[in-house]
């Protein structure tokens, strides 16, 4: 099972908790949607900002979260790949 979250309503004017909630459910501006796991941490999360979350059960999975690569692991990849082209020319 997972739950839609979806932000319908501003946060401007919102305490830091709830700032901190909805950006701990990976809303970042109005009418962002997620599509998260049900677990009880993320309905405690959803109902801490109830009136500015929409919920609806869906059925399925929800998708794995994209991850990026740190910073400094990404930069030395460009350095590798720029050093091998200049060492081919």
């Amino acid at each position: 099972m997972a739950l839609k979250v979806k932000l319908v309503k501003s946060f401007a004017g919102a305490s830091s908790d709830m700032l901190d909630t909805i950006r701990g459910l990976g809303l970042k501006k109005f009418g962002d949607e997620r599509l998260l796991k049900d677990t009880p941490a993320v309905r405690g999360m959803a109902f801490k900002v109830k009136h500015l979350v929409t919920l609806e059960t869906v059925s399925g999975d929800a998708p794995a979260p994209k991850r990026r690569k740190p910073a400094k692991i990404a930069l030395r990849e460009r350095a590798i790949a720029y050093q091998a082209k200049q060492n081919k020319a």
